[in-house]
């Protein structure tokens, strides 16, 4: 079978589903969370991608950030994949940091040794798992969404980016906006790359808004008194990147919030209903 259930339970009237799958792309099983709300029952409903940050797998979201109420009340699909390959014979990062590696596949296509083989979370995001959940599930892939969180806005940002006309809405919660002038990302890009920077360039957001790549919009929140804003998260280069561009963004600084999920939930209802909204 092409899907195996993990669980599944009864949410708001939908049902909220894991499932695993044998990815071609990563060479390994990878698990992902989907909630069907009520109206996927009559027909296909428009979907809505969530991508994770470091050290999350597709529980976070789906436990934590409240978004099923919502999701049932608009008719929206909600699907987390997990953020990195895993299993026997997935390398890790060699000393444990939870910035790399397992948890940490920043939502590349790693073109150097040992991560090459497993870690294609681009391709996997951006082609095996979308034809896949078309085959087997009630979503309408013609009514697309995407955002996510931290690293996961990094992979929401540059996958729609990359994407031209792909998602009608795209969305994120205190995103990674430039990996190439971050720690983590300088770590990331060039262990997953190599120290070649002009290859990192289609995992910048900021550099691919500068190389003429727009969405129609982008709403994003970022809480003031997250602790890795100033040095990882910087909102004002993609502030100043939009601004160039004439690019519409709808940027919040959401004042006392830090970069937890807490900070998710209490502003996850305004992103379904923006997505919602353009989602028709």
């Amino acid at each position: 079978m092409p899907l195996d259930q993990i669980s599944a339970a009864k949410c708001f009237g939908g049902t909220q589903y894991v499932f695993r799958h044998a990815a071609a792309e990563t060479g390994c099983d990878m698990r992902f969370a989907v909630y069907l709300p009520p109206a996927a029952e009559r027909g296909p409903v428009p979907v809505v991608w969530f991508l994770s940050g470091l050290t999350c797998t597709e529980e976070n979201f789906t436990v934590k950030a409240g978004a099923q109420r919502v999701a049932a009340e608009r008719g929206l699909a909600l699907i987390a994949p997990d953020t990195s390959p895993r299993g026997e014979g997935v390398p890790d990062d060699p000393d444990g940091a939870y910035d790399f590696g397992l948890g940490a596949g920043f939502y590349v296509d790693a073109t150097r040794e040992p991560w090459a083989k497993h870690y294609r979370m681009r391709s996997y995001i951006q082609r095996e798992l979308p034809a896949l959940v078309g085959r087997e599930l009630p979503v309408d892939l013609a009514r697309q969404g995407i955002m996510g969180h931290s690293m996961g806005g990094h992979g929401a940002l540059t996958i729609a980016l990359r994407n031209p006309g792909r998602f009608a809405s795209v969305s994120a919660f205190a995103p990674i906006v430039s990996p190439m002038h971050c720690p983590w990302g300088q770590k990331a890009l060039s262990g997953y790359l190599g120290p070649d920077r002009s290859t990192w360039r289609e995992y910048d957001a900021c550099a691919l808004i500068e190389a003429g790549a727009r969405l129609p919009n982008l709403l994003v929140d970022q809480g003031t008194a997250d602790g890795f804003l100033a040095t990882q998260l910087k909102p004002e280069l993609l502030e100043a990147a939009c601004d160039k561009a004439k690019m519409p963004l709808t940027l919040r600084r959401q004042e006392g919030y830090d970069h937890s999920y807490f900070f998710i939930s209490s502003f996850i209802a305004d992103h379904l209903r923006w997505h919602a909204e353009r989602l028709g």
